[in-house]
């Protein structure tokens, strides 16, 4: 018979559960999207736990609706995670000062920064700071259904005058049904901002200062432009959009968009496939060249990085997040595993993988490229101020273009509230 100290000195030793758990590292990673994106990201963390034995990434994942009330207060709790999808707007509200999140230039060894030019790099520096790195670049392009245009025997508007008369065309030749583009008030409010601002050379907010940068002849213009855009049966008018089920009810969910009795978009190049994906086959869409007036010093095209992974502050493991950072943003087979579910990829190689493999739809490609080309032209586009996406700021600009909308105010009282009481919001939220 075993005495009790031999006995123990046979028996295996089998570690208690707690010491299996301090030996695991643990990440936690949120990110917002459909169905889509959250399957592919799943399938990428699982070929990071597979290369990184001992490694666990806890995904924290959901619609858009509510994921920034979320990581605010998570933010405000200092329990954020390790690693999160953020808007490159949220920069300016979660790190005014850079200090926010992890800087990321001290793991520069460990992430794919050779994959990105120095201007995308510098869309996520705050203070010098690196908070946040793009996964991509997104702008707003104009989408025809080329076949409502042949319909009409009317080439695709390429300028701002073809632009102005295509509503009047359409409704002439095809119907009072027909518009030339849909779009919810602030797609409108965007397109109109562009032509102003080639006129003019600057943005409703000015890109680098919390105030207002337009002049008051600007902002007339500004509210004109809208205007003309409605009045001539160009774009679709807001009561209109309201009285069939919503306001902001997305395009490819329109009866009169599948139709083809909406003519055009103006829309981000990221959602063409939703767009598209309830168009009747024998309709052709087509990428819209940007108009430009002779002259502009400024593009006045709208792009910005779409979304961005960014390292919270109080991350015990920032070297490790940003491994699988770099694993989300530049791997081959993550890439091959995330596909464009978050839009095309920015980092070079990862962009390369997706064409080489025909991953990319030809009108997405092309939509690419046309930003591109814009981004690389002398007038380039001007990056705008995260403050003009702030939701405060964001909700009073639809406010005073909802009062033209429906003719409550005219264009001079409208320009003068965007300047005034839009620098007093500024002042408030900078």
């Amino acid at each position: 018979m075993l005495t009790r100290r031999q006995w123990l000195a046979a028996t295996p030793v089998v570690a208690a559960p707690w010491v299996h758990a301090q030996a695991q590292r643990v990440l936690r990673m949120s990110w917002w999207g459909g169905a889509a994106r959250h399957a592919a990201t799943l399938k990428a963390l699982a070929l990071f736990e597979q290369s990184h034995p001992g490694v666990k990434v806890k995904a924290e994942y959901m619609g858009f609706n509510g994921y920034l009330e979320r990581l605010t207060a998570q933010v405000a709790g200092g329990s954020e995670p390790d690693l999160m999808q953020i808007n490159w707007a949220w920069l300016a509200m979660f790190s005014k000062r850079g200090t926010g999140f992890t800087d990321l230039h001290a793991h520069a060894k460990v992430l794919p920064m050779d994959q990105y030019s120095a201007g995308d790099l510098a869309m996520g520096e705050v203070a010098g700071k690196l908070n946040g790195i793009p996964v991509s670049y997104s702008a707003r392009i104009l989408l025809w259904n080329a076949s409502t245009f042949a319909k009409a025997d009317l080439a695709l508007p390429r300028s701002w005058d073809e632009l102005f008369a295509s509503g009047a065309l359409l409704r002439s030749r095809l119907g009072e049904r027909y518009f030339a583009l849909d779009g919810e008030l602030y797609d409108m409010m965007l397109l109109a901002q562009s032509h102003v601002q080639q006129r003019h050379g600057t943005p409703y907010v000015h890109p680098k200062e919390p105030r207002v940068a337009m002049s008051e002849a600007a902002a007339v213009l500004w509210v004109q432009t809208y205007r003309k855009l409605i009045d001539g049966h160009v774009a679709t008018p807001l009561p209109l959009r309201a009285s069939l089920g919503g306001a902001e009810k997305p395009t490819e969910q329109q009866p009169d968009w599948t139709a083809g009795h909406w003519a055009g978009n103006y829309t981000w190049d990221s959602v063409i496939g939703l767009r598209g994906s309830t168009i009747p086959k024998d309709q052709k869409l087509a990428i819209g060249d940007f108009p430009t007036l002779d002259g502009a010093v400024d593009s006045g095209m709208f792009g910005r990085p779409s979304l961005m992974f960014a390292v919270g502050r109080n991350c015990k493991q920032p070297a490790l997040a940003a491994e699988l950072m770099a694993h989300l943003l530049a791997d081959p087979q993550a890439t091959q595993v995330l596909g464009r579910t978050r839009g095309v990829p920015a980092a070079r190689d990862a962009f390369e993988t997706l064409v080489r493999n025909k991953a990319l739809p030809p009108l997405e490609l092309q939509a690419h490229a046309q930003i591109q080309r814009q981004r690389t032209s002398p007038i380039g586009i001007t990056l705008p101020n995260p403050l003009f996406e702030h939701a405060r700021l964001h909700r009073f600009m639809r406010e005073v273009f909802e009062t033209v909308a429906y003719g409550k105010t005219s264009d001079a009282q409208a320009a003068r509230r965007l300047i005034d009481e839009g620098n007093a919001m500024l002042r408030r939220i900078h």
